[in-house]
């Protein structure tokens, strides 16, 4: 490959619910959560950012924002995204994170 050369790949990653999340899940969902769209309900973090947490797969946290309006905002049009299959149409991978060769 010369300098200035790019590789690509023809195998194109569906996204889903399972790739869009990262892994922590809400231990401690109160009763008395008001779900919005029956799908999520945002929540503040101690560090002052706002996190919205997924009713399916229960109580994983799915978008971390500045503010509740833009957690809710983006968290609805990723959830529909990914209902109608449009969300690859607006996502791309930079980077895979995979490390080839010997550490």
């Amino acid at each position: 490959m010369e300098s200035g050369d790019t590789m690509t790949s023809n195998t194109e990653i569906k996204p889903t619910i399972h790739t869009s999340l990262g892994g922590t899940v809400e231990k401690n969902v109160p009763e008395d959560v008001v779900w919005i769209d029956d799908s999520f309900y945002v929540k503040e973090t101690r560090f002052g950012l706002y996190v919205s947490i997924l009713k399916e797969p229960y109580g994983a946290h799915f978008i971390t924002g500045m503010t509740r309006e833009g957690v809710t905002a983006i968290t609805r049009w990723h959830l529909m995204c990914l209902q109608d299959g449009s969300l690859q149409d607006h996502t791309r991978v930079v980077n895979s994170g995979v490390v080839g060769g010997k550490l």
